[in-house]
């Protein structure tokens, strides 16, 4: 009897279908309080940190705040490597500190980054985190195989009506450079091993013609997706736009621009082409000429969603160096990599040069000093080219022929700047502060030294919000003699807890607990809430009140109240448009401050 129930429990392990589980993040989330007030008298400002799903390496930054338009056209550090133009810029920040799940905290002393005391006022500080200790998580085995992120692959995490996507999705495609790509869809959060669940379209071009670099999805529809196309021949390049056909071939549209393509831009045999980027007002595309001329030449094409050029701006006085070239490097660095959020469009290459720039605020403007925001080149340590004492072309930015690599280029809902980064050392990825300050070089857990591609930020607010990369990151690809090596880890988009928060820290006096009676705040009612709360509170005088909602970013999201009250009030919050989870809501009067907690449900 014992013998035949133990055959029988055998046998149902047999036929028993498999279901194999959907891919479901851990994600890392910090939480810190929006405002926090200090003296700037020269003692330790301890921060507390709540850090909720993963381990977090955290670095911790201060800016300026509200100093901007007096910040312009500034270069300095080593060499000149910083320029910053109309953006509020670093202060101070830290080496990366490892923080627990659970509480944690940060401390300052209030220098600066030169050891300086930084002066009383109010002041930005980030604080970006990753995951360094865990394993990766994986989301599907069959995008990012090697070199198969050098054409349009994106994380989506806004759909086209602004708001998060409950399963964001990625895109890519299958070749650098072709004339009929496969384009890739897949929804995060699918069975990461079910292969039927990859979407793909096909985008054929006509004889002569090729699709190069990233594409983009019509961020106002996405049924629909625009690409770069060029002819060596005619030595053109432009922007087309499709319609995503699943299975099949993807539709030109024709009444985009003149038949389906946009006004073309000069364009040389061999250049590289970054592909194509949208703020969602104008498309933008790029052209370098890294190996294709020995004079300056570099560009970027801002056009109209229908195609027609507004501008091109001659990237030459930027990308183009000829004392690098009487050196033994090249003439033009690129820009042959980049990415786009939040209206600012990340410049990237083979090269040690980086860059951000603001197409929108030079339209504004018209004035072309507008279009760069910020540049970081040779000086600063992080992706520097032939900074060693041994170099044979001792600080020459503009040569792709030397470490460190960059592929990839990507940016997280703060402006964070990351690429990948391998020279032979167990580093991941590099990493620019939003004003483009240099941070360093960081590792993902188990690093090894060896080729890197793939690196993306989701931070959207979404259920998926991470890093996603390949796993050459860690094992993968490797160069052995006779050529590239790819073993069982190589294939797949896999992922890494992030997460990066902004808030402020100010010399204005903060209430605590034991305030003063005649100033107080209550807790919102009811909490947690959906989708309406009241917020009460007492001010001892008729004075001038805000109260301010900031998401867990530190980011304000609403203001309820700016302007005169009368002692004893209420406000309430209508949080219909917004998405679950939690928020913090600040009251202001008359020199007293307090900030609480808030959870909405949905």
């Amino acid at each position: 009897m014992k013998k035949i129930l133990v055959l029988i429990v055998a046998l149902m392990f047999v036929i028993t279908p498999s279901f194999a589980a959907n891919f479901s993040p851990t994600l890392l989330k910090l939480t810190v309080d929006p405002v926090i007030q200090y003296d700037f008298d020269g003692s330790e400002l301890k921060i507390p940190v709540q850090v909720s799903g993963t381990n977090a390496g955290v670095v911790f930054l201060v800016f300026t705040k509200g100093k901007a338009n007096s910040i312009a056209d500034i270069r300095n550090g080593f060499l000149g490597w910083h320029y910053v133009n109309k953006v509020d810029t670093c202060v101070y920040f830290s080496q990366l500190k490892g923080l627990g799940v659970g509480k944690g905290e940060i401390v300052w002393n209030g220098k600066d980054q030169d050891g300086g005391t930084v002066p009383a006022g109010e002041y930005t500080y980030y604080m970006w985190a990753f995951d360094n200790l865990g394993a990766k998580q994986k989301v599907n085995n069959f995008m990012a195989n090697a070199w198969g992120w050098e054409i349009g692959c994106e994380v989506v995490g806004i759909d086209d009506k602004g708001l998060p996507l409950a399963h964001p999705f990625v895109i890519d495609g299958t070749k650098i450079v072709t004339a009929s790509p496969t384009m890739r869809k897949w929804t995060i959060g699918n069975d990461p091993f079910d292969e039927t669940l990859m979407e793909t379209t096909k985008v054929k071009q006509e004889t002569g013609w090729k699709v190069s670099g990233d594409y983009v999805m019509d961020p106002k529809d996405y049924n629909y997706f625009f690409v770069n196309v060029s002819s060596n021949d005619a030595q053109v390049a432009g922007v087309s736009k499709y319609k995503w056909v699943p299975t099949a071939d993807a539709e030109l549209q024709t009444g985009f621009g003149n038949e389906g393509f946009s006004d073309f831009y000069s364009y040389i045999k061999g250049a590289y082409i970054p592909g194509v980027e949208t703020d969602g007002t104008y498309l933008f595309t790029a052209d370098s000429n890294i190996t294709s001329s020995t004079t300056p030449d570099a560009s970027f094409q801002i056009y109209d969603m229908d195609g027609t050029m507004v501008s091109e701006v001659d990237l030459t006085k930027w990308w183009s160096s000829p004392e690098d070239y009487a050196a033994g490097g090249q003439m033009n660095g690129g820009p042959n990599i980049w990415s786009a959020r939040k209206g600012k469009v990340f410049l990237s290459g083979w090269v040690c040069f980086l860059q951000m720039v603001d197409p929108a605020r030079y339209l504004e403007s018209g004035d072309i000093d507008d279009f760069v925001v910020w540049t970081n080149t040779n000086g600063d340590y992080t992706f520097d080219h032939n900074f060693e004492a041994t170099a044979e072309r001792r600080w020459v930015c503009m040569d792709y022929a030397v470490g460190v690599f960059k592929e990839g280029a990507t940016e997280d809902g703060n402006l964070f700047f990351s690429a990948n980064a391998y020279d032979g050392g167990a580093v991941s990825f590099g990493l620019c502060a939003p004003d483009g300050t240099g941070l360093g070089y960081y590792a993902f857990a188990g690093e090894t030294a060896g080729f890197k591609i793939g690196l993306m930020f989701l931070q959207d607010k979404t259920p998926f919000d991470g890093l996603y990369c390949d796993n050459t990151q860690a094992g993968g690809t490797t160069y052995q003699e006779g050529g590239w090596k790819e073993n069982e880890y190589t294939k797949g988009l896999f992922f890494i807890g992030h997460d990066s928060i902004i808030g402020t820290i100010t010399s204005a006096v903060n209430v605590s607990e034991n305030s003063p009676a005649v100033f107080s705040v209550a807790q919102n009612s009811p909490n947690p809430f959906n989708p309406t709360t009241t917020i009460n509170f007492n001010i001892a005088k008729a004075s001038n009140v805000s109260v301010e909602v900031y998401n867990v970013a530190g980011q304000k999201v609403s203001t309820l109240a700016d302007g005169m009250m009368d002692a004893g009030h209420s406000v309430v919050w209508d949080a219909t448009s917004f998405s679950a989870g939690v928020y913090f809501y600040t009251v202001k009067s008359d020199g007293f401050s307090k900030t609480m907690k808030m959870t909405l449900l949905k």
